[in-house]
């Protein structure tokens, strides 16, 4: 008999930050059970060593005390027992993110990743959690939002929820407190749509109208015959803050932080920057739900969460969902094509911004992403590329290579639905695909196979490489035109830089500028230029009194050292890529109403 492995869970002290979670295994190992606390959570590709927030720990079996030794920083071993053993802990989360866990007298969330240690050797047995309203009137209003199947819980209500194992347990993340919540389908699938913070005026059926239109063309793309959407309910969870921006993706939900001022307003019809910016955040976590959350790579089947998991496919899972989140909103009738010129034009420059782009490809990129990309440093832009900004191209340029070589007949809506018969559909299940990834090297393959058409040059060249998609020529049979209108008569230091109060911080110093080729460093502050103050926001004002060519004296401290740096100002280099449609002919229209329709 297979017992369920049982947790509970209560926010046991909101002002102190603390959750008490109860872990109850039936039938212990007779040699002595282990635990283990994931050190990563997938989506996010850093070792965050969750385990250190577990505060105080014990065990009881029987009503006598269990011996519990920590082994290394995420492990604990419990001596011999006849069970049931109870594990009790507190875990400390002041964490305001998507990635782990958060809780204050305003609010609750938490990821199965930083809460629920694992029993190892009974990750594939039955997992409960009773999830518990924290003491006090003040938290009557609360209630639950998770996509996680209710047990004897009632919807939205506190109790207990039920997982097939381990892996689905900590898929699934919670939030609690007085949230909005609204419901829509998507053919036929109910979507929460859960607003925690203080959004005045939101207006709601708005936001449910726009997402509903996002989740019908993602579901269309990858079952234009059935309509089925690969989950039975999802939840799109989002805490409202005044500056945020993130998201993390699970099998049924998503976990989001937004800036208020992003969401829909009542009686505002406008299509703000923030709010399409929040709905091409949705966009692309909902995206995942096929392309990384079934269709995986095979480093990721099954997850190893306590060592990074290494793949070189980051720019198809990450990137082509990066292309993708845009493009679905244009298609939803949400933005039009002008718009969305315009997303990719910004994709580009930063993308070109950067000499990192010559030296890493996005291949390279997807490998180290757990120690460069998400480990950045001062010198990140001249050392590396992103495989979801660059990815994207890549994608976009496939998109575009598959549709004009096939005339239209075959495109990388294609690649997916073949990505997604063959690896996802049944990832979950118990058919033949059942736990299966994407190899290494079978990406190039299926691509060809699919779409008819030879790609080991594109492959070589834009993701094996190093060289820029070349936009110009793939958009011209799609009727758009790419230009970069740099501004190389503007005399420039070639910085990047930032506020540190009333001082002006050098963020980035880019390779063959001005300032690099005079010795200044990132991290330096500026101090004057010619003995003229500079200040957090006057360093263009300054730099427009001169010439390209022109040489100025630059005080600067480093650390706590005053130094002098003489600088001949270099043309701005920064890209300024813009993309604008032609008048066409039919065979062109035709390409692009398939595109972008």
């Amino acid at each position: 008999m297979t017992h369920p492995v049982r947790y509970s869970i209560i926010p046991k002290d909101p002002a102190a930050h603390l959750f008490e979670v109860t872990l109850t295994v039936e039938a212990p190992d007779p040699a002595g059970q282990r635990f283990v606390l994931p050190a990563w959570i997938p989506g996010s590709y850093m070792i965050r060593e969750f385990a250190r927030n577990i505060v105080r720990i014990a065990a009881v079996a029987n009503g006598r005390k269990v011996a519990l030794k920590k082994t290394d920083k995420h492990s604990w071993q419990a001596g011999r027992c006849e069970g049931p053993l109870v594990l009790t802990y507190e875990v400390y989360a002041w964490d305001l993110s998507v990635r782990t866990a958060h809780l204050d007298q305003t609010h609750a969330f938490f990821n199965g990743t930083s809460v629920f240690l694992r029993v190892t050797g009974q990750e594939q047995a039955p997992h409960e959690v009773d999830i518990r309203r924290p003491e006090g009137g003040e938290y009557a209003g609360w209630r639950v939002a998770t996509a996680l199947p209710e047990l004897d819980a009632e919807r939205y209500g506190f109790g207990r929820y039920a997982a097939a194992d381990y892996d689905e347990l900590i898929d699934h993340p919670v939030e609690l407190g007085g949230f909005a919540l609204a419901t829509f389908k998507a053919h036929g699938v109910p979507h929460d749509v859960v607003i925690t913070g203080q959004v005045p005026r939101l207006d709601m059926a708005r936001l449910c109208a726009d997402l509903k239109k996002v989740c019908d063309a993602q579901i269309r793309l990858f079952e234009p015959d059935s309509r089925r959407a690969p989950m039975k309910r999802y939840v799109f969870m989002t805490l409202a803050v005044g500056d945020g921006y993130g998201g993390l993706e699970h099998r049924a939900s998503t976990a989001l932080i937004c800036s208020r001022a992003d969401l829909p307003v009542q009686g505002k019809k406008e299509m703000t920057d923030g709010y399409r910016t929040y709905l091409g955040l949705c966009s692309h976590e909902y995206f995942h739900t096929w392309n990384v959350k079934r269709i995986k790579p095979a480093a990721f089947a099954p997850y190893d969460l306590q060592n990074e998991g290494y793949t070189s496919l980051l720019w198809l899972f990450e990137g082509f969902t990066s292309y993708y989140d845009d493009l679905m909103l244009v298609r939803a009738g949400l933005i039009a094509e002008a718009d969305y010129f315009k997303l990719l034009a910004k994709t580009a420059n930063g993308v070109l911004r950067g000499s990192g782009r010559t030296r890493q490809s996005v291949a390279e990129s997807s490998f180290d992403a757990w120690v460069k990309y998400y480990r950045q440093d001062e010198n990140a832009p001249n050392a590396i590329v992103s495989y979801y900004a660059k990815g994207s191209l890549v994608a976009l340029g496939l998109d575009l290579t598959i549709r004009a070589a096939s005339g239209g007949k075959k495109s990388l809506d294609d690649v997916m639905r073949a990505l997604w018969q063959r690896y996802g559909r049944d990832f979950y299940g118990t058919g033949e695909g059942a736990g299966r990834g994407l190899g290494e090297s079978d990406a190039e393959a299926l691509f060809e196979e699919v779409s008819g058409v030879s790609l080991k040059r594109f492959f070589d060249r834009y993701i094996r490489g190093t060289d820029d998609v070349p936009l110009d020529k793939l958009l011209a049979p799609f009727g758009v035109t790419v230009a970069d209108k740099r501004r190389n008569g503007n005399p420039s230091l070639g910085v990047r830089t930032t506020k540190e109060g009333s001082d002006c911080k050098l963020a980035n110093v880019y390779e063959g500028g001005a300032a690099h080729r005079a010795g200044l460093s990132a991290l330096d502050l500026l101090v004057a230029v010619d003995g003229l103050r500079v200040t957090a926001t006057n360093l263009d004002t300054l730099m427009s009194r001169y010439s390209v060519g022109d040489t100025v004296t630059v005080h600067a401290f480093r650390r706590d050292e005053l130094m002098v740096f003489s600088a001949t100002l270099t043309p701005d280099e920064a890209p300024q890529v813009t993309l604008t449609s032609e008048m066409k002919p039919a065979a062109m229209a035709r390409l692009r109403s398939a595109w972008l329709a």
